[in-house]
């Protein structure tokens, strides 16, 4: 198992123990607990991560630190759209759709604004890091 896996674990226990109020905020930016169905496994997987608001949808980057493949939680999203997200206190039931590009031209110069390794990790990769809506149920 690698840091990343030990540090994300860590994280999801600290948040949820203390409803999001240690771990909830990273560059300003608030955190959200993702939890998805894995596509081969059918075991769920938690992922905090950075998230904006749009009305009462909740928008997320699938950036995998600018890595050539998407990361983990989408590619189960793409496969199992329906999960679930913690927001401090807070838990809903979700389905995940990209992003349009309408709704991607907006919001990704805000991600990037509170996390400027954004840009950098789009630089790093040849694919185009999608935004993902995750839509209330």
């Amino acid at each position: 198992m690698n840091i990343f896996r030990y540090t994300g674990r860590l994280h999801c226990w600290l948040y949820r123990l203390t409803s999001g109020v240690f771990t909830g905020l990273a560059s300003g930016t608030p955190v959200l607990l993702l939890t998805t169905t894995g596509r081969k496994s059918g075991r769920h997987f938690t992922t905090p991560l950075l998230f904006l608001p749009d009305r009462e949808d909740l928008v997320v980057v699938a950036s995998y630190a600018g890595r050539d493949q998407d990361p983990q939680w989408w590619k189960n999203l793409q496969a199992h759209p329906e999960g679930s997200v913690q927001v401090g206190p807070h838990r809903w039931r979700v389905r995940a759709e990209p992003a349009s590009e309408e709704l991607k031209k907006h919001l990704w110069p805000v991600f990037c604004r509170y996390y400027p390794q954004y840009q950098e990790y789009q630089k790093k990769t040849s694919r185009v890091i999608p935004l993902v809506v995750l839509k209330m149920l």
